[in-house]
Protein backbone atom coordinates (compact mmCIF):
# COMPACT_ATOMS: atom_id res chain seq x y z
CA UNK A 1 0.00 0.00 0.00
CA UNK A 2 2.64 2.41 0.75
CA UNK A 3 3.91 2.41 -3.13
CA UNK A 4 0.29 3.24 -3.94
CA UNK A 5 0.29 5.84 -6.10
CA UNK A 6 -2.27 8.76 -7.05
CA UNK A 7 -4.11 11.01 -9.10
CA UNK A 8 -2.71 14.61 -7.61
CA UNK A 9 -6.09 17.05 -6.56
CA UNK A 10 -5.68 20.84 -5.31
CA UNK A 11 -8.41 21.02 -3.10
CA UNK A 12 -9.24 24.18 -0.85
CA UNK A 13 -12.16 25.40 1.54
CA UNK A 14 -14.17 28.19 2.24
CA UNK A 15 -13.36 29.52 6.04
CA UNK A 16 -16.60 28.01 7.22
CA UNK A 17 -16.07 24.74 5.58
CA UNK A 18 -19.13 24.60 3.37
CA UNK A 19 -17.38 24.99 -0.05
CA UNK A 20 -14.79 23.05 -1.46
CA UNK A 21 -13.03 23.31 -4.70
CA UNK A 22 -11.42 20.44 -6.60
CA UNK A 23 -8.76 21.08 -9.38
CA UNK A 24 -6.73 18.88 -11.31
CA UNK A 25 -3.87 21.34 -11.91
CA UNK A 26 -2.95 25.06 -11.32
CA UNK A 27 -1.08 25.58 -14.29
CA UNK A 28 -2.94 26.00 -17.29
CA UNK A 29 -0.13 26.27 -20.98
CA UNK A 30 -1.70 28.61 -23.52
CA UNK A 31 -0.14 26.62 -26.46
CA UNK A 32 -1.02 29.31 -29.32
CA UNK A 33 -3.78 28.17 -31.05
CA UNK A 34 -6.03 27.24 -27.52
CA UNK A 35 -5.35 27.10 -23.92
CA UNK A 36 -6.01 24.44 -21.32
CA UNK A 37 -9.42 24.63 -20.35
CA UNK A 38 -10.13 25.23 -16.75
CA UNK A 39 -12.47 22.62 -15.30
CA UNK A 40 -12.99 21.86 -11.71
CA UNK A 41 -15.73 20.39 -9.41
CA UNK A 42 -17.71 22.34 -6.37
CA UNK A 43 -18.57 20.37 -3.41
CA UNK A 44 -21.55 22.60 -1.32
CA UNK A 45 -22.89 21.27 1.89
CA UNK A 46 -26.77 21.14 1.04
CA UNK A 47 -28.04 22.46 4.20
CA UNK A 48 -25.75 25.68 3.83
CA UNK A 49 -27.07 26.25 0.32
CA UNK A 50 -30.57 26.38 0.50
CA UNK A 51 -32.54 28.00 -1.90
CA UNK A 52 -29.40 30.01 -2.99
CA UNK A 53 -27.56 29.43 -6.60
CA UNK A 54 -24.02 28.19 -7.08
CA UNK A 55 -21.51 30.11 -8.61
CA UNK A 56 -18.11 30.20 -9.80
CA UNK A 57 -15.79 33.14 -11.64
CA UNK A 58 -12.85 33.33 -12.93
CA UNK A 59 -11.32 36.52 -13.38
CA UNK A 60 -7.88 37.61 -15.11
CA UNK A 61 -7.08 41.09 -13.43
CA UNK A 62 -3.88 43.49 -13.52
CA UNK A 63 -2.87 44.63 -10.64
CA UNK A 64 -0.61 48.24 -11.09
CA UNK A 65 -0.36 49.51 -7.72
CA UNK A 66 -0.30 48.30 -4.13
CA UNK A 67 -3.49 48.02 -2.19
CA UNK A 68 -2.52 50.51 0.58
CA UNK A 69 -2.20 53.45 -2.00
CA UNK A 70 -6.17 53.02 -3.00
CA UNK A 71 -7.70 56.06 -2.14
CA UNK A 72 -10.79 58.38 -2.64
CA UNK A 73 -12.32 54.83 -3.99
CA UNK A 74 -10.20 54.53 -6.69
CA UNK A 75 -8.57 51.39 -7.25
CA UNK A 76 -5.17 50.66 -8.89
CA UNK A 77 -6.41 47.38 -10.43
CA UNK A 78 -8.54 46.72 -13.51
CA UNK A 79 -10.27 43.21 -14.64
CA UNK A 80 -8.89 41.99 -18.54
CA UNK A 81 -11.90 39.40 -17.98
CA UNK A 82 -14.67 38.00 -15.72
CA UNK A 83 -16.56 34.86 -16.66
CA UNK A 84 -19.18 33.34 -14.94
CA UNK A 85 -19.89 29.96 -14.47
CA UNK A 86 -23.36 29.00 -12.56
CA UNK A 87 -22.45 25.52 -11.10
CA UNK A 88 -26.45 24.70 -9.54
CA UNK A 89 -28.95 24.75 -10.61
CA UNK A 90 -26.87 24.01 -13.74
CA UNK A 91 -28.02 26.05 -16.90
CA UNK A 92 -28.43 23.73 -20.23
CA UNK A 93 -26.93 26.58 -22.39
CA UNK A 94 -23.68 26.00 -20.09
CA UNK A 95 -23.87 22.62 -20.01
CA UNK A 96 -19.99 20.95 -21.75
CA UNK A 97 -18.81 17.58 -21.92
CA UNK A 98 -17.19 16.55 -18.50
CA UNK A 99 -13.51 15.43 -18.49
CA UNK A 100 -12.30 12.28 -17.03
CA UNK A 101 -11.01 13.70 -13.64
CA UNK A 102 -14.44 15.35 -13.47
CA UNK A 103 -16.25 12.30 -14.17
CA UNK A 104 -14.13 10.40 -11.08
CA UNK A 105 -14.55 13.28 -8.93
CA UNK A 106 -18.23 13.80 -9.16
CA UNK A 107 -18.20 9.94 -8.57
CA UNK A 108 -16.32 9.72 -5.44
CA UNK A 109 -17.91 12.80 -4.14
CA UNK A 110 -21.44 12.48 -4.54
CA UNK A 111 -24.45 14.17 -5.77
CA UNK A 112 -23.62 17.74 -4.31
CA UNK A 113 -21.13 17.71 -6.18
CA UNK A 114 -21.00 19.99 -9.26
CA UNK A 115 -18.66 20.29 -12.26
CA UNK A 116 -17.43 23.85 -14.13
CA UNK A 117 -15.74 24.89 -16.79
CA UNK A 118 -13.99 27.97 -18.54
CA UNK A 119 -12.26 28.53 -21.45
CA UNK A 120 -9.52 31.47 -21.23
CA UNK A 121 -9.49 33.81 -24.18
CA UNK A 122 -6.25 33.74 -26.40
CA UNK A 123 -5.61 37.42 -26.14
CA UNK A 124 -5.23 37.12 -22.21
CA UNK A 125 -1.64 37.99 -21.10
CA UNK A 126 0.16 34.90 -19.40
CA UNK A 127 0.66 35.18 -15.44
CA UNK A 128 3.69 38.07 -14.52
CA UNK A 129 4.53 39.32 -11.24
CA UNK A 130 6.41 42.66 -11.14
CA UNK A 131 9.24 42.57 -8.25
CA UNK A 132 8.05 44.69 -5.37
CA UNK A 133 10.83 47.02 -3.44
CA UNK A 134 11.89 45.58 -0.07
CA UNK A 135 9.45 48.32 1.90
CA UNK A 136 6.28 47.18 -0.43
CA UNK A 137 3.69 45.42 1.57
CA UNK A 138 0.69 43.30 0.60
CA UNK A 139 -0.15 41.87 -3.06
CA UNK A 140 2.69 42.51 -5.92
CA UNK A 141 1.76 44.03 -9.17
CA UNK A 142 1.23 42.36 -11.88
CA UNK A 143 -1.36 40.07 -13.96
CA UNK A 144 -2.92 37.17 -12.16
CA UNK A 145 -5.89 34.18 -12.32
CA UNK A 146 -8.53 33.92 -9.93
CA UNK A 147 -11.10 31.40 -9.18
CA UNK A 148 -13.72 32.14 -7.04
CA UNK A 149 -16.30 29.95 -5.71
CA UNK A 150 -19.82 31.42 -3.56
CA UNK A 151 -23.14 30.35 -2.65
CA UNK A 152 -25.60 33.40 -3.24
CA UNK A 153 -29.20 34.17 -4.43
CA UNK A 154 -27.36 36.34 -7.98
CA UNK A 155 -24.21 36.94 -9.35
CA UNK A 156 -24.47 40.38 -7.98
CA UNK A 157 -24.55 39.72 -3.86
CA UNK A 158 -22.29 41.10 -2.14
CA UNK A 159 -20.64 38.05 -0.83
CA UNK A 160 -18.49 37.37 2.64
CA UNK A 161 -14.96 36.54 2.47
CA UNK A 162 -15.80 33.49 4.71
CA UNK A 163 -18.44 32.19 2.25
CA UNK A 164 -16.36 32.01 -0.68
CA UNK A 165 -13.06 30.07 -2.00
CA UNK A 166 -10.66 31.50 -3.80
CA UNK A 167 -7.79 30.15 -5.75
CA UNK A 168 -5.13 31.79 -7.87
CA UNK A 169 -4.28 29.97 -10.73
CA UNK A 170 -1.46 30.71 -13.69
CA UNK A 171 -1.53 31.00 -17.15
CA UNK A 172 1.69 30.49 -18.67
CA UNK A 173 4.05 29.48 -21.95
CA UNK A 174 6.32 27.14 -22.47
CA UNK A 175 9.23 26.87 -25.13
CA UNK A 176 8.55 26.03 -28.71
CA UNK A 177 9.82 22.63 -30.26
CA UNK A 178 11.10 24.63 -33.07
CA UNK A 179 13.38 27.63 -32.49
CA UNK A 180 13.98 30.55 -34.37
CA UNK A 181 17.03 30.81 -36.50
CA UNK A 182 20.28 31.83 -34.98
CA UNK A 183 20.37 35.67 -33.98
CA UNK A 184 23.58 37.26 -36.05
CA UNK A 185 23.61 41.33 -36.43
CA UNK A 186 26.54 43.16 -37.79
CA UNK A 187 27.21 47.07 -38.64
CA UNK A 188 29.67 49.13 -39.84
CA UNK A 189 30.75 52.74 -38.56
CA UNK A 190 32.32 55.32 -40.42
CA UNK A 191 34.04 58.49 -38.10
CA UNK A 192 34.37 61.98 -39.45
CA UNK A 193 37.56 63.11 -41.20
CA UNK A 194 38.20 59.29 -41.61
CA UNK A 195 37.95 57.22 -44.90
CA UNK A 196 38.10 53.72 -43.11
CA UNK A 197 35.18 51.87 -41.03
CA UNK A 198 34.83 49.86 -37.77
CA UNK A 199 33.11 46.69 -38.17
CA UNK A 200 30.93 45.15 -35.54
CA UNK A 201 29.66 41.47 -35.92
CA UNK A 202 27.95 39.76 -33.04
CA UNK A 203 26.34 36.56 -32.87
CA UNK A 204 24.21 34.30 -30.27
CA UNK A 205 25.07 30.59 -30.50
CA UNK A 206 21.10 29.97 -30.65
CA UNK A 207 18.11 31.90 -30.39
CA UNK A 208 16.08 29.98 -27.47
CA UNK A 209 17.79 29.46 -24.18
CA UNK A 210 16.11 28.18 -20.60
CA UNK A 211 16.19 29.68 -17.32
CA UNK A 212 19.35 29.34 -15.88
CA UNK A 213 21.32 28.55 -19.22
CA UNK A 214 24.88 30.79 -20.16
CA UNK A 215 24.23 32.58 -23.13
CA UNK A 216 27.23 32.68 -25.03
CA UNK A 217 27.99 35.92 -27.33
CA UNK A 218 30.72 35.70 -30.06
CA UNK A 219 32.32 39.40 -30.89
CA UNK A 220 34.50 40.02 -33.82
CA UNK A 221 35.86 43.49 -34.45
CA UNK A 222 37.75 44.73 -37.33
CA UNK A 223 38.68 48.22 -37.02
CA UNK A 224 39.80 49.59 -39.72
CA UNK A 225 39.73 53.27 -38.39
CA UNK A 226 42.27 55.59 -36.92
CA UNK A 227 40.23 54.74 -33.66
CA UNK A 228 40.64 52.48 -30.46
CA UNK A 229 37.80 50.35 -28.94
CA UNK A 230 38.77 51.32 -25.18
CA UNK A 231 36.24 48.75 -23.56
CA UNK A 232 33.13 46.07 -24.28
CA UNK A 233 30.13 46.03 -22.75
CA UNK A 234 28.18 42.95 -23.35
CA UNK A 235 24.32 43.19 -21.28
CA UNK A 236 21.40 41.40 -21.18
CA UNK A 237 18.25 43.56 -20.89
CA UNK A 238 14.59 42.26 -20.31
CA UNK A 239 11.98 44.42 -22.36
CA UNK A 240 8.34 45.03 -20.70
CA UNK A 241 5.88 46.54 -22.16
CA UNK A 242 3.10 47.71 -20.48
CA UNK A 243 0.01 47.59 -22.31
CA UNK A 244 -3.02 49.11 -20.08
CA UNK A 245 -4.23 52.57 -20.92
CA UNK A 246 -1.63 53.19 -23.38
CA UNK A 247 1.39 50.79 -24.10
CA UNK A 248 4.65 51.98 -22.42
CA UNK A 249 7.68 50.26 -22.59
CA UNK A 250 10.49 49.42 -19.70
CA UNK A 251 13.61 47.61 -19.93
CA UNK A 252 16.06 46.69 -17.05
CA UNK A 253 19.85 44.78 -17.37
CA UNK A 254 19.39 41.25 -15.78
CA UNK A 255 23.03 40.16 -16.42
CA UNK A 256 26.10 41.88 -17.65
CA UNK A 257 30.12 42.10 -18.66
CA UNK A 258 32.19 45.05 -19.00
CA UNK A 259 35.81 44.13 -20.30
CA UNK A 260 38.67 45.95 -20.77
CA UNK A 261 39.12 44.41 -24.38
CA UNK A 262 41.01 46.82 -26.41
CA UNK A 263 40.69 47.07 -30.14
CA UNK A 264 43.62 49.14 -31.49
CA UNK A 265 43.75 50.69 -35.10
CA UNK A 266 44.15 48.42 -38.33
CA UNK A 267 43.67 45.13 -36.28
CA UNK A 268 40.79 42.58 -35.60
CA UNK A 269 39.64 40.80 -32.54
CA UNK A 270 36.99 37.72 -31.93
CA UNK A 271 36.00 36.72 -28.33
CA UNK A 272 32.83 35.16 -26.48
CA UNK A 273 31.75 36.19 -23.62
CA UNK A 274 29.54 34.53 -21.49
CA UNK A 275 26.51 35.74 -19.56
CA UNK A 276 23.81 34.31 -17.81
CA UNK A 277 20.37 36.11 -16.36
CA UNK A 278 19.00 34.77 -13.52
CA UNK A 279 16.82 36.10 -10.48
CA UNK A 280 19.22 35.62 -7.94
CA UNK A 281 21.18 38.45 -9.02
CA UNK A 282 18.56 40.74 -9.50
CA UNK A 283 16.75 40.40 -6.32
CA UNK A 284 17.10 44.14 -5.30
CA UNK A 285 15.24 45.54 -8.76
CA UNK A 286 11.74 46.81 -8.20
CA UNK A 287 9.74 46.34 -11.53
CA UNK A 288 11.42 43.53 -12.83
CA UNK A 289 9.30 41.35 -14.27
CA UNK A 290 9.22 37.53 -13.20
CA UNK A 291 7.02 34.95 -13.72
CA UNK A 292 3.20 34.53 -11.77
CA UNK A 293 4.15 32.43 -8.80
CA UNK A 294 1.99 30.67 -6.54
CA UNK A 295 2.26 31.64 -2.48
CA UNK A 296 5.51 30.45 -0.56
CA UNK A 297 7.13 29.21 -3.95
CA UNK A 298 9.79 31.14 -5.47
CA UNK A 299 10.29 31.72 -9.34
CA UNK A 300 12.35 33.27 -11.94
CA UNK A 301 12.94 35.81 -14.28
CA UNK A 302 9.75 36.49 -16.61
CA UNK A 303 9.90 33.94 -19.65
CA UNK A 304 9.09 35.49 -23.34
CA UNK A 305 5.87 36.05 -24.03
CA UNK A 306 4.93 34.24 -27.96
CA UNK A 307 2.10 36.14 -28.92
CA UNK A 308 0.37 34.47 -31.79
CA UNK A 309 -0.75 37.46 -33.90
CA UNK A 310 1.39 40.63 -33.19
CA UNK A 311 -0.63 42.95 -34.86
CA UNK A 312 -3.35 42.38 -32.14
CA UNK A 313 -3.66 45.65 -30.93
CA UNK A 314 -6.25 44.32 -28.09
CA UNK A 315 -3.66 42.49 -26.25
CA UNK A 316 -3.31 43.83 -22.59
CA UNK A 317 -1.35 43.31 -19.75
CA UNK A 318 2.48 42.53 -19.25
CA UNK A 319 4.42 41.26 -22.77
CA UNK A 320 8.20 40.36 -22.26
CA UNK A 321 10.95 40.22 -24.51
CA UNK A 322 14.78 39.83 -23.78
CA UNK A 323 17.30 41.19 -25.95
CA UNK A 324 21.44 40.64 -25.58
CA UNK A 325 23.18 45.02 -26.43
CA UNK A 326 26.79 44.46 -27.39
CA UNK A 327 28.32 47.99 -27.09
CA UNK A 328 32.17 48.99 -28.39
CA UNK A 329 33.47 52.27 -26.50
CA UNK A 330 35.32 54.07 -28.72
CA UNK A 331 38.23 56.37 -27.96
CA UNK A 332 36.98 60.20 -29.49
CA UNK A 333 34.17 58.94 -31.42
CA UNK A 334 31.27 57.93 -29.67
CA UNK A 335 29.86 54.38 -28.96
CA UNK A 336 28.82 51.42 -31.57
CA UNK A 337 26.38 49.03 -30.47
CA UNK A 338 24.21 46.10 -31.57
CA UNK A 339 21.41 44.22 -30.23
CA UNK A 340 20.43 40.87 -30.68
CA UNK A 341 17.04 39.06 -29.31
CA UNK A 342 16.29 36.07 -28.04
CA UNK A 343 14.09 33.60 -26.20
CA UNK A 344 14.15 32.63 -22.29
CA UNK A 345 11.49 29.80 -21.39
CA UNK A 346 10.83 26.99 -19.87
CA UNK A 347 10.71 23.57 -21.62
CA UNK A 348 7.60 21.91 -22.12
CA UNK A 349 7.45 19.53 -19.09
CA UNK A 350 7.34 15.64 -20.42
CA UNK A 351 4.20 14.24 -20.26
CA UNK A 352 4.50 13.01 -16.78
CA UNK A 353 1.68 10.73 -15.03
CA UNK A 354 -0.33 12.96 -12.45
CA UNK A 355 0.24 10.69 -9.62
CA UNK A 356 2.49 10.64 -7.22
CA UNK A 357 3.52 7.88 -4.38
CA UNK A 358 1.35 8.15 -1.73
CA UNK A 359 4.52 8.36 0.81
CA UNK A 360 5.37 11.65 -0.39
CA UNK A 361 5.33 14.08 2.57
CA UNK A 362 6.35 17.71 2.40
CA UNK A 363 9.99 18.80 2.60
CA UNK A 364 10.99 19.27 6.22
CA UNK A 365 13.05 22.92 5.26
CA UNK A 366 9.64 24.50 4.82
CA UNK A 367 9.11 28.42 4.46
CA UNK A 368 8.63 29.88 7.87
CA UNK A 369 4.54 30.70 7.88
CA UNK A 370 3.78 27.21 6.89
CA UNK A 371 1.64 26.63 9.57
CA UNK A 372 -1.24 28.40 7.34
CA UNK A 373 -1.02 25.26 5.11
CA UNK A 374 -1.92 21.59 5.78
CA UNK A 375 -1.10 18.84 3.30
CA UNK A 376 -3.32 16.03 3.81
CA UNK A 377 -1.73 13.30 0.87
CA UNK A 378 -3.48 10.25 2.63
CA UNK A 379 -6.74 10.89 3.13
CA UNK A 380 -8.25 8.46 0.75
CA UNK A 381 -9.80 5.01 0.78
CA UNK A 382 -7.91 2.14 -0.85
CA UNK A 383 -10.76 2.26 -3.60
CA UNK A 384 -9.64 5.08 -5.49
CA UNK A 385 -6.47 6.56 -6.67
CA UNK A 386 -6.72 10.25 -5.29
CA UNK A 387 -4.39 12.30 -3.84
CA UNK A 388 -5.68 15.39 -1.97
CA UNK A 389 -3.74 18.34 -1.68
CA UNK A 390 -5.64 20.59 1.15
CA UNK A 391 -5.26 24.07 0.81
CA UNK A 392 -7.56 24.97 3.96
CA UNK A 393 -6.28 27.51 6.24
CA UNK A 394 -5.77 26.48 9.80
CA UNK A 395 -7.65 28.59 12.25
CA UNK A 396 -5.35 30.45 14.36
CA UNK A 397 -6.29 32.14 17.67
CA UNK A 398 -6.65 35.88 16.66
CA UNK A 399 -6.60 35.66 12.39
CA UNK A 400 -9.08 38.00 10.45
CA UNK A 401 -10.73 36.67 7.98
CA UNK A 402 -9.59 39.71 5.72
CA UNK A 403 -6.50 37.80 5.38
CA UNK A 404 -8.28 34.89 3.21
CA UNK A 405 -7.71 37.06 0.10
CA UNK A 406 -3.99 36.60 0.15
CA UNK A 407 -4.24 33.09 0.47
CA UNK A 408 -3.04 31.01 -2.97
CA UNK A 409 -1.96 27.94 -3.80
CA UNK A 410 1.78 27.09 -2.13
Amino acid sequence: MGDKAGTRVFKKSSPNCKLTVYLGKRDFVDHLDHVDPVDGVLLVDPEYLKDRKVFVTLTCAFRYGREDLDVLGLSFRKDLYISTFQAFPPLPEEHKPLSRLQERLLKKLGQHAHPFNFTIPQNLPCSVTLQPGPEDTGKACGVDFEIRAFCAKSVDEKIHKRNSVRLVIRKVQYAPEKPGPQPMVETTRSFLMSDRSLHLEASLDKELYYHGEPISVNVHVTNNSTKTVKRIKISVRQYADICLFSTAQYKCPVAQVEADDQVSSSSTFCKVYTLTPTLSNNREKRGLALDGKLKHEDTNLASSTIVKDASNKEVLGILVSYRVKVKLVVSRGGDVAVELPFVLMHPKPSEQPSSRPQSTVPETDAPVDTNLIEFETNNFSQDDDFVFEDFARLRLKGMKDDKDEDDHFC
